[in-house]
């Protein structure tokens, strides 16, 4: 998995709580703990989606355009990672007179897809709000 789904559900965690309140990429960094370049490359990918709405110029920033009840970690894993469970390499060599080595490359890539697939039933069940409704159980058992 890639970082750009964390700081993809953080960001729009961080706008549903501040549902009315613009966020700047600097703003936003802060929050997630990363360099505004890429939170501006992940609200990019976001804003193409319909997840967020910007506005240029001073005072402008992200805004949350979607319902948080309904837009799915899925929903947010596709847009921003979906096949980045598998490495990029992997063991194998289909020339080899070996059938493990031979056959490794095709059964892993199976593995990896049938994992994904079992990470996107998971991420289905949970929504944006569900991650908002997480963090303030956390806090409230924290104080």
């Amino acid at each position: 998995m890639n970082s750009e789904f964390t700081i993809a559900v953080h960001s729009l965690v961080l706008l549903a709580y501040r549902p009315d309140h613009m966020a700047t990429s600097d703003m936003i960094a802060h929050n997630v703990c990363t360099h505004p370049a890429r939170v501006r490359k992940v609200m990019s990918c976001l804003r193409k989606m319909g997840y967020v709405a910007t506005k240029e110029g001073g005072g402008g920033g992200y805004l949350l355009s979607c319902d948080p009840e309904v837009v799915t970690l899925a929903e947010i894993y596709r847009t921003t990672s979906i096949g980045s469970i598998k490495p990029a390499w992997c063991s194998g060599d289909v020339e080899q007179d070996c059938m493990v080595a031979c056959n490794m490359a095709e059964v892993m890539e199976e593995i990896f897809t049938e994992a994904e697939q079992q990470l996107l039933n998971y991420l289905q069940h949970l929504t944006v709000s569900h991650v908002l409704e997480r963090l303030r159980v956390t806090q409230q058992s924290k104080g």
